[in-house]
This record gives C-alpha cells, sequence and structure tokens, in this order.
C-alpha cells in the first residue's frame, strides 16, 4: 500500500477526488492541517461519493506532527512538484512510500523537500502550463507507482 499525504489542501472537490482514488487503488490517505475547509464539509463528500465512509484518512494536526511519526522513512518520501526536472516514472517506487502534494497554490514548501530532494518529482507538460490539477496529478503519480508493483496489489479480477 502505498501512502498519499495532501499537505494543505485547498480545495475541498480535489480532497474528496482524492479519497475516491485511494478506496479504489488500496491507497492510504493522509492529510496535513491546516486545510481552508472542514473535512466534513458537503463538497468533499459529494467528490469523494459514498467512499468517502469507508477512506478512514489519517489526519494529521501540523508537518510537524506527521515528521515526528514518520520521518524514518524519510528514504520512501516522493515529492510532487514543479520544482525539479525528475520525472515521475524515473523514480523507482516501492510499497509504504510516502507520496507528497502541496496545497493547490502553494505547492510543497521547499525548505520540507529538502529533506530527501533527490526524491522531488515532476510530471511533463507543455511550456504554457504551470500546473496540473491536483487531483489528475496525484491520479497520474499514484497509478505509476501501482504500475511498476502491480503484483503487490490486490484488485478485483472480475469483470
Amino acid at each position: 500500500m502505498f501512502n498519499i499525504v495532501l499537505v494543505h489542501p485547498q480545495i475541498p472537490q480535489n480532497t474528496g477526488a482524492i479519497g475516491r482514488m485511494c478506496v479504489n487503488a488500496n491507497l492510504k490517505l493522509h492529510i496535513v492541517k491546516p486545510t481552508v475547509f472542514d473535512l466534513s464539509e458537503k463538497a468533499v463528500r459529494r467528490a469523494g461519493l459514498d467512499y468517502w465512509k469507508i477512506l478512514n484518512p489519517k489526519i494529521w494536526d501540523s508537518l510537524e506532527e506527521f515528521l515526528e511519526a514518520n520521518l524514518s522513512h524519510k528514504d520512501r518520501f516522493f515529492f510532487a512538484t514543479t520544482k525539479t526536472n525528475r520525472l515521475y516514472y524515473e523514480a523507482e517506487f516501492k510499497p509504504g512510500d510516502f507520496i507528497f502534494f502541496g496545497g493547490e497554490s502553494t505547492g510543497l514548501p521547499r525548505e520540507f523537500m529538502d529533506i530527501n530532494f533527490k526524491n522531488a518529482i515532476t510530471i511533463p507538460m507543455g511550456k504554457e502550463g504551470r500546473s496540473l490539477n491536483l487531483a489528475m496529478s496525484a491520479g497520474i503519480i499514484a497509478y505509476e507507482a501501482i504500475r511498476q508493483n502491480i503484483t503487490e496489489f490486490d484488485f478485483r479480477s472480475e469483470i
């Protein structure tokens, strides 16, 4: 299981959509406060549909609290950012990895990524674009991590 970590998310619909993806992909969602919305907000639930009830995200009160509990795994921290040239599919993901995404308008703090900046990754984009939607980015990278480790995942086989 991979860990998707949203640091200070700002748009409830993105958080809900990522939660829905996490349930469907057998991922653990971590949300690091502060958020600019209430996690029980209708928009989060609407985007996550009925998946939000079974998601059971881990809510952290601060980045410091998260790091206190998880810093020993820093070698397996991956940071989605526009501040690197390393492409996400060049990373070698392993089950248990933490994949971090920052707030929609702020991204991840550079000083936080300096914990293990060699694991900063990006999604290639055209010259006119600045960044992709957060939920879209999380899906692209999460499913690449799963693709690399597909034999480790228990997905339904019936169609």
